[in-house]
């Protein structure tokens, strides 16, 4: 037989013994085929805290606040915290903080999820922290206080997750950690998992991104797959405020998808796109009046601007995009049409039905992004700048005094899109393409 021939054959062979059931090890002996763990005994809960993730719900150069869970076994839980030094001392100095704990029934069960906030902390001070229940800890993590006042830093910016979470989200959000380690904060733009109620997606989500949520803060406002009917009627999921701790400053209705943060000079503003969007019109006119940062970031859900094909929101265009133009909103940042698309400065006024020319010199900048693996087709439109399918992005911005740089990078670190914003006295903003000279990723 020849060479190739017989290579051939026992690759063959090979595979079919590999696939077949009961296949016969060194000895003799079947050996069973390997069976999927179960969700329910993937992410059980135990006393061990897990799922632990900063957040901010009061002034970050002042508050920290921490959540986690575990089992139903742990009914008092404590967080600890010291300004972190460079020896293992610290520890001693460490001050206790009793949380508050609730019952979460899943479909894969019970969990308590547990919730503090260190108060009085210094400014721009590196803090160390543990989570527990006086016996059973979490390790040491370490997180920094925000300045008091404007200074430059980094955060990152996810369009959806949503899908095969574990498997292709993973890469992403470690891909931007490994280009922005010292972010300050990681902003998801909703649709965090894909079915709202699903513990096992939440799981995941927290595996994919495992030590980062204890060391850079989370702001993520809700996406439609944040919502189920579960209950009866369609209702933001219990998982929300179980895992998240944020500002209680929106509207009545709204508890911790409505709210702002102020952090070195910057407001950044949560709008929830996924019901009662009139309702918020007033609170939001009365946050951007009242802001005394030099840069408003706002993000939501679903694009004032769509990116893919038969998702145009005119309504929610016609209802908040002149409040922003009223009030120079620098940056929007959304999601949910699973492709990518950038525009330049864009105002309501100048953007009419059917308008052809988007070179504008005035307004505001908007994103649509997606970092999961669930693609949809572009639609590709005069005013996108730089758009993208079938491409896993994360983008790195940083905000440094007048100039706000940004930086949208694929799953593997490749720079796709690139811009940066710079303020003028008196002046609408500069918008400085830095696009990279390589072509649009396509279908």
């Amino acid at each position: 037989m020849p060479r190739v021939l017989l290579q051939s054959f026992v690759f063959l062979t090979l595979g079919v013994l590999a696939t077949a059931p009961g296949v016969l090890g060194h000895e003799g002996h079947a050996h069973p085929e390997p069976q999927r763990v179960p969700d329910k005994e993937a992410y059980r809960p135990s006393a061990i805290p897990d799922r632990i993730v900063l957040t901010w719900n009061g002034d970050p150069a002042a508050t920290q606040a921490v959540t986690w869970r575990t089992d139903t076994s742990v009914h008092r839980a404590f967080a600890e915290v010291a300004v972190a030094e460079d020896g293992p001392f610290f520890s001693f100095k460490a001050a206790r903080v009793e949380a508050e704990t609730s019952k979460l029934e899943t479909n894969l069960g019970e969990a308590h999820y547990h919730s503090a906030v260190f108060e009085k902390l210094k400014p721009q001070t590196r803090y160390a922290y543990r989570v527990g229940d006086g016996e059973n800890w979490s390790e040491w993590s370490q997180f920094s206080t925000a300045s008091e006042k404007p200074e430059p830093f980094t955060f990152v910016y996810f369009g959806d997750a949503q899908n095969e979470i574990k498997s292709y989200w993973s890469r992403v959000v470690r891909e931007a950690y490994r280009d922005a380690p010292k972010a300050a904060f990681l902003l998801h733009a909703g649709d965090l998992v894909n079915r709202a109620t699903n513990d096992g997606e939440w799981g995941e989500w927290f595996y994919a991104g495992s030590h980062i949520h204890r060391m850079a803060s989370c702001i993520a406002t809700p996406g439609n797959h944040e919502y189920s009917s579960a209950s009866g009627e369609r209702a933001l999921t219990p998982h929300w405020p179980a895992v998240f701790a944020f500002p209680q400053n929106g509207p009545e209705g709204f508890k911790e998808t409505v709210y702002w943060i102020d952090y070195q000079g910057v407001r950044v503003i949560s709008l929830n796109s996924n019901e009662k969007q009139e309702a918020q019109v007033a609170w939001l006119e009365s946050v951007l009046a009242d802001n005394p940062n030099r840069w408003t970031v706002i993000t939501f859900h679903h694009p004032i601007y769509s990116a893919s094909r038969g998702r145009d929101n005119p309504g929610l265009r016609e209802l908040w995009q002149p409040i922003f133009d009223k009030h120079r909103v620098d940056l929007v940042l959304q999601g949910h049409d699973h492709s990518y698309a950038r525009s330049g400065l864009m105002t309501h006024k100048n953007v009419p039905t059917g308008a052809t020319n988007f070179d504008e010199e005035a307004g505001t900048l908007y994103v649509v992004s997606v970092s999961g693996p669930k693609m949809y087709t572009l639609d590709r439109e005069p005013f996108m700048r730089r758009a993208a399918e079938n491409t896993q992005l994360y983008q790195i911005i940083t905000v440094d005094g007048d100039e706000l740089r940004y930086e949208a990078r694929t799953a593997v670190g490749r720079l796709y899109d690139a811009f940066t914003l710079r303020k003028r006295e008196g002046k609408p903003n500069e918008l400085i393409e830095q696009v990279p000279d390589t072509p649009e990723n396509r279908r």
